[in-house]
């Protein structure tokens, strides 16, 4: 499962490479790499979001006990955070490289979106799905040799 905090601090120092590098006026190509990281980071506090929101059986039972309107408050926060820093991003990359630009951008991002769906968030799903098949495997393989043992234990007592 993909940790809220870590991916919301890797986009604010992202953000704030990103700030320094367009105020600096470095070139577009420059600027992309810290870009990138930005959105993947904003993309996996959504997809964190997504998780939350339908864990599976071993993340139910893990879950701590953290108050609701504390979450509550820090997913709103976030999200309005981010949505500040990708307007500022939008007025950054439109002044300096030209109108249109942040445009081309998130044309781009919507295609690529859709490939990293297919690949990464796909594979960590199958990641989770299997480590919650193993544990339903061991408590199954558990409980028959409990049973199993019961029964061996049974047969001897009668014979």
């Amino acid at each position: 499962m993909i940790d809220p905090v870590t991916a919301f601090a890797a986009a604010q120092a992202a953000f704030s490479m990103t700030k320094k590098l367009i105020g600096a006026g470095r070139e577009i190509h420059d600027v992309t790499s810290e870009l990138g990281k930005w959105y993947e980071a904003c993309s996996d506090l959504t997809k964190a979001e997504s998780q939350r929101k339908s864990p599976k059986l071993l993340e139910k039972i893990s879950q701590g006990s953290e108050s609701i309107e504390r979450e509550a408050l820090d997913i709103i926060v976030r999200k309005k955070q981010l949505f500040e820093k990708e307007k500022e991003i939008k007025f950054l990359l439109d002044y300096r490289y030209g109108p249109g630009t942040y445009k081309q951008m998130s044309d781009l991002r919507k295609q690529i979106r859709e490939e990293r769906e297919r690949t990464v968030y796909r594979a960590m799903e199958a990641k989770r799905q299997i480590v919650s098949n193993c544990a339903i495997g061991a408590l199954s393989f558990g409980i028959l040799g409990v049973l199993g043992g019961g029964i061996y234990l049974l047969m001897l007592a009668l014979a």
